[in-house]
């Protein structure tokens, strides 16, 4: 079956450069950006404090009695020395934790039980998001019930120049509705708010995700989903996420790329679910990283989601009735053509008899581009490069606009093509509203989606029962129990409904959040065997 959406890489985000300098982040001007933590009833005499150091406010976090400013570097000593200070920390980075890479139910749907279990009631539950924003009016993505605030920093919620917010809200909530994808609430009963505090950079601060957490809990989310993260953990983030998870609040958070043991933040909080990746062998990914917080798996390689519109690409390779897996080139022309299928061997020279035919061309020797120029100066349709070694081939054509439709192919597809010369081939690189994205970025909407939808059937649980039956029934993968890679395993939607519905919600357990407001250290030292509650 093809592929019909491939990798765009000038679309992709900055796939989470989780490895953030120890640094203070400088703000300009010789300016740290900071938190700074305050006496109850002390918050004039600090502004004024902060004002006369010749610093700026951004972030008021007036619930944790503390406000994130810009003050000169020479500052800083003086005001961690006044008496009505706590706490002077860095603002940490925060990160969106994606990279890009048969319009229907996605793999991920059905792998988390999702199509198991009806949404009928879940206008009980609120989502909220916490990203880029999202592409209101998107054919696939719900309008009703969906609320924002416009952010002075990031914009209108309802825009997304990033592009993965509308990714993630597709996998929570995309519609039945015969058009693209199903999300794991797909009926338009779910409630969302949206809180955009990345813009098309796709970072933002440790201040601005706590206000927005906040924002959530005002706006009456049950379930937050953030797909995003940082290395360095901050003390004002976590007491913000511990006095949520006492509030009621569900956090959930991606567990972060780099495909190693290092924590990643919020998720690496104990009042925070971190959720791990895993492909559609339901294999841990490769870039999923590995701590001993991770404490649910959900699907999050090649996983098929809404963009904004006409942002995707749709790629598709067909040769007489067989259809191909194919990946759009950086740099081919947004076009459909059909032709015979013809050996152009490595493309080192012009394609002798490719007038209006599709170039079949082995990878090697010379650049892409210029395999391209060799089809195109043969009078060749459109070019499918396959790979001379194992695994699918993801090229790019440099500074070079293709005048007709370049994809990339497997060895192995290569091979089978060889077979086929002379056979009419069609191949289709053309915009699209979907896309494939890899990223624990796509893994933790299908665990927050499956938290709200467990929640529906079973309102009147807690946030730390609900929290406790997806661990208690997740699918154990990897070693048995709990371990590094996949936490509890791989959530599990009716599996979790059917075992509050034989247990109740206090039979669940549900002491799993706890208070965390202690000192995490900079780089998030080891807390132990994992999170509480039951163990599998």
């Amino acid at each position: 079956m093809s592929k019909h959406f491939a990798k765009r890489g000038g679309f992709a985000v900055a796939a989470l450069a989780l490895a953030v300098s120890s640094a203070v982040v400088h703000a300009g001007n010789d300016k740290e950006r900071v938190i700074i933590q305050f006496k109850p009833g002390s918050q004039a005499h600090v502004e004024k404090a902060v004002q006369r150091a010749g610093g700026n406010k951004h972030v008021e976090l007036s619930k944790l009695d503390a406000m994130a400013v810009s003050v000169p570097s020479a500052a800083l000593n003086g005001l961690r020395n006044n008496p009505n200070i706590v706490l002077v920390e860095e603002d940490s980075k925060r990160y969106l934790l994606s990279s890009q890479y048969e319009p229907g139910t996605p793999y991920g749907i059905t792998q988390v039980q999702a199509d198991l279990v009806s949404d009928a009631g879940a206008g009980a539950v609120k989502v909220c998001i916490i990203d880029s924003g999202y592409d209101l009016g998107h054919p696939d993505l719900p309008t009703n019930g969906v609320t924002g605030r416009f952010n002075s920093g990031s914009g209108n919620w309802y825009t997304d120049e990033n592009g993965h917010g509308t990714h993630v809200a597709g996998t929570i909530a995309a519609l039945a509705n015969g058009d693209g994808v199903v999300g794991v609430l797909p009926n338009g009963n779910v409630n969302l708010h949206i809180v955009k505090v990345f813009s098309a950079s796709g970072w933002s601060y440790s201040s601005s995700l706590i206000a927005a957490a906040d924002e959530c809990a005002a706006e009456g989310a049950q379930v937050i989903n953030m797909s995003l993260g940082g290395s360095r953990a901050n003390r004002t983030e976590e007491r913000g996420f511990a006095q949520l998870n006492s509030a009621g609040v569900l956090s959930i958070a991606a567990a972060g790329n780099d495909g190693n043991t290092r924590h990643s933040y919020p998720a690496s909080y104990d009042s925070v679910v971190s959720v791990a990746a895993v492909d559609s062998t339901e294999t841990i990914a490769a870039f999923s990283q590995q701590t001993d917080q991770v404490e649910l798996a959900g699907p999050g390689v090649a996983v098929l989601s809404s963009v904004p519109r006409g942002t995707g690409e749709k790629v598709a390779v067909t040769v007489g009735s067989n259809g191909y897996d194919a990946n759009g080139m950086d740099g081919s022309a947004r076009a459909e053509a059909t032709g015979g299928l013809v050996d152009c061997g490595i493309g080192d020279s012009a394609c002798a008899g490719a007038s209006g035919a599709v170039c079949l061309i082995e990878r090697g020797a010379i650049s892409f581009a210029e395999k391209v120029q060799a089809c195109e100066a043969g009078g060749g349709a459109a070019a499918i490069v396959y790979n001379n070694e194992p695994g699918p081939l993801l090229g790019t054509l440099g500074e070079y606009s293709a005048s007709i439709p370049a994809v990339g192919v497997s060895d192995t597809d290569g091979a089978a093509l060889m077979s086929q010369l002379g056979s009419s081939a069609t191949v289709s690189v053309i915009d699209s509203d979907w896309a494939f994205f890899d990223g624990t970025s796509m893994a933790t909407p299908h665990v927050a989606g499956v938290a709200a939808l467990v929640w529906s059937q079973h309102t009147s649980c807690t946030n730390d029962q609900i929290r406790a039956a997806l661990q208690a029934t997740a699918k154990d993968l990897g070693a048995a129990g709990r371990d590094n890679a996949y936490g509890h395993g791989l959530v599990q939607t009716k599996a979790a409904v059917d075992y509050i519905t034989a247990n109740g919600c206090a039979g669940a357990g549900g002491d799993t959040g706890g208070d965390t407001g202690g000192d995490t250290g900079g780089n998030g030292g080891g807390k132990g065997g994992g999170k509480g509650g039951p163990k599998k």
